[in-house]
C-alpha cells in the first residue's frame, strides 16, 4: 500500500495508568488517530491513583520513572511521593490530549477474537471493536487479604493499604499494620510518630537497603528546567546506577553487585538497629534480593520509635478489642490496616479473553501465565500486552519497560497498517522456546535462593525477565518478524 491508501486502524487500550497513557500518546506520534482507552474506575493513574497511603513513595527514581519525551524538572525529592507521580500523570495526559479519548467508569468484561477483530464489551454494556488491543491493566492491581478469623467482629477500622480510608484518624491512636513488604515499610516510616501505638506484624523479616531520599533544591530544579541537558545527564547517571546495582547485578545470584548490596544490608541493619534483640527479628534468614529489595532510608529508625512495636508472633485471630496472637498477647487496635499486597498473576483476567477459534485465555494460563518476550500470546492475534507476564517488573523501571515494549510493538502494528500483514500472531513453538530458556535462566537468579516472594509462580520460577537491561534493550529494539506466522 502507499502512504495514502494505508489501512486505518482501531485501538483500544485496556486501562489508564502509566502504561495506558503511555500507548495512546505513542500511537499518536506514530499517526494513528482512532484510539479509545477503557478505564474501569472515574480517576486515570493507575496504581498513583489507587494507592494513597501515608508515606507512599516510588522505589525508583522519579527522573527514571518519568516518560524519556516528558522531563520533569519539578520532581521534589529523588524518590517522589504518589502524589506528585499521580499529578505528573495526569497532567501529561492532558498537555497531550488524552483525557477525551478515555472512557471513564467502562471496565471491559470481555473481548472475543471473531472474523479478523476483537469484540469487547464493558460492564455497563457498551460494545465495541477493535483491530487492536493493548493490554495497559498493570501488574498489582488485585489486592490480597488475609485471611483473619474472626475479623468481622473488630470493633475499630479494617481496610487495605490499596483501599485506603482518609476518613478515618491515626493521629495519636492504636494502629496496627500487617505486612512487611514496601508499603507496610513506608506505612510504618509515616506512621510511628503519630500514633499512640503502633504495631508492625511481622510474618517475614526483610533486607533494607539505606538509600537515602534527598530533596531537590529550588535552585536545582531551577537549572533543570532551563538547562534541560543537565536533567539527561542526571537521567543517564541514575540509569546506569540503577543497572549496575540492582538490575544487572540481581540476575546472576553469585555476582560481585549481590555480594555488595547484601554486604550494604547487613551493615545498614548491624548498625541501625541498637536492641539486639530486635536486631535477631528484623534479621532475613534469606540471601538480599531474594525478595523485592526494600529501599528506606529511615525504616529502622522508624521501627525504633518508643511508641512502635515489632511482632513477631503469627496472629491467632482478630477479636473486638485487637489483634491476638500465638502467644496469648492481645494487642489493642483502632485500626487494622493489611499491607499484604497484590495478586501478582492476574494481569489482563478478569475480563473474559478468547482468541481465535474460541481458545480461552484462563484456560492458556491455568498453569502459569506466560507471554513471548511479556508482550504476545499464541493464538491471540492483534493483543499486546504491556508490562505483561515474566517481564523485567523486579529489576527495571516500570516506565522504561513500557517505553521498549511500545517500540516494539509499534514495529508490529506497522505491518497490519501497511497491509503485509492481517494478524500478528507469535508461532506457539517460538513462545514455548523461548519460556524454556526463560526458565533456565531464572533459576540462576538471586530470586531463586530459597525465599517465598509474589516474583514466584506456581511452579516456584522467578517470574520475571531473568537477562541483562542491554539484552533487554537490544531484544525489544526490533522484532525477529520470523517468531510471527504470515498471516497476509
Amino acid at each position: 500500500m502507499s502512504r495514502t491508501t494505508r489501512r486505518r486502524l482501531r485501538f483500544v487500550i485496556l486501562g489508564a495508568g502509566m502504561s495506558g497513557i503511555l500507548a495512546a500518546i505513542r500511537l499518536r506520534q506514530a499517526g494513528h488517530d482512532d484510539i479509545t482507552l477503557y478505564e474501569k474506575t472515574d480517576r486515570l493513574g493507575g496504581t498513583w491513583r489507587e494507592n494513597t497511603y501515608p508515606g507512599i513513595a516510588c522505589d525508583v527514581p522519579a527522573h527514571l520513572y518519568t516518560y524519556s519525551f516528558e522531563p520533569n524538572a519539578g520532581w521534589s525529592r529523588m524518590l517522589a511521593p504518589g502524589s506528585e507521580i499521580l499529578q505528573y500523570f495526569e497532567r501529561t495526559a492532558d498537555r497531550y490530549g488524552i483525557r477525551p479519548l478515555i472512557r471513564f467508569g467502562e471496565e471491559v468484561t470481555a473481548c472475543v477474537f471473531d472474523e479478523g477483530r476483537w469484540q469487547l464489551q464493558t460492564a455497563r454494556g457498551t460494545r465495541d471493536e477493535a483491530d487492536v488491543v493493548i493490554a495497559a491493566t498493570g501488574v498489582l492491581h488485585h489486592p490480597r487479604m488475609p485471611e483473619l478469623p474472626g475479623i468481622e467482629r473488630f470493633g475499630g477500622a479494617y481496610f487495605h493499604s490499596a483501599r485506603w480510608d482518609h476518613g478515618v484518624p491515626l493521629d495519636g491512636r492504636r494502629v496496627g499494620v500487617i505486612g512487611t513488604g514496601s508499603t507496610a515499610i513506608q506505612i510504618t516510616s509515616a506512621l510511628s510518630r503519630r500514633a499512640s501505638k503502633y504495631s508492625l506484624f511481622q510474618r517475614t523479616a526483610q533486607w533494607i537497603f539505606p538509600m537515602e531520599n534527598p530533596a531537590y533544591s529550588t535552585e536545582e530544579k531551577q537549572v533543570f528546567a532551563r538547562e534541560p541537558e543537565r536533567l539527561g545527564a542526571l537521567r543517564e547517571e541514575l540509569n546506569r546506577m540503577m543497572i549496575d546495582v540492582i538490575a544487572d547485578a540481581v540476575i546472576d545470584a553469585e555476582s560481585a553487585g549481590v555480594k555488595n548490596l547484601a554486604d550494604a544490608c547487613l551493615q545498614n541493619l548491624e548498625q541501625g538497629v541498637r536492641d539486639p534483640l530486635l536486631r535477631e527479628k528484623l534479621r532475613p534468614t534469606y540471601r538480599a534480593g531474594c525478595k523485592r529489595l526494600i529501599l528506606s532510608p529511615d525504616f529502622y529508625e522508624a521501627i525504633q520509635q518508643p511508641m512502635a512495636e515489632l511482632v513477631t508472633e503469627s496472629i491467632e485471630g482478630v477479636e473486638p478489642a485487637g489483634v491476638r496472637t500465638r502467644d496469648g498477647c492481645l494487642h489493642q487496635l483502632d485500626v487494622l490496616i493489611a499491607a499484604t499486597g497484590f495478586v501478582a498473576d492476574r494481569f489482563v483476567r478478569p475480563t473474559v479473553v478468547r482468541g481465535r477459534n474460541g481458545v480461552d485465555l484462563d484456560e492458556v494460563w491455568a498453569a502459569k501465565p506466560a507471554a513471548y518476550l511479556s508482550v504476545a500470546i499464541p493464538d491471540f492475534p492483534n493483543l499486546f500486552l504491556l508490562n505483561g507476564p515474566n517481564g523485567p517488573v523486579g529489576n527495571f523501571s516500570l516506565i522504561q519497560v513500557a517505553e521498549f515494549q511500545l517500540d516494539y510493538i509499534l514495529q508490529l502494528v506497522e505491518h497490519l497498517r501497511d497491509g503485509s500483514l492481517r494478524e500478528i500472531r507469535v508461532r506457539p513453538e517460538v513462545a514455548t522456546a523461548y519460556e524454556e530458556r526463560r526458565v533456565e535462566a531464572a533459576r540462576k537468579t538471586i530470586w531463586s535462593t530459597g525465599c517465598n516472594s509474589w516474583y514466584l509462580d506456581a511452579q516456584g520460577v522467578p517470574a520475571s525477565w531473568p537477562w541483562t537491561f542491554s539484552k533487554f534493550a537490544q531484544t525489544m529494539a526490533r522484532p525477529e518478524m520470523t517468531a510471527f506466522e504470515d498471516v497476509a
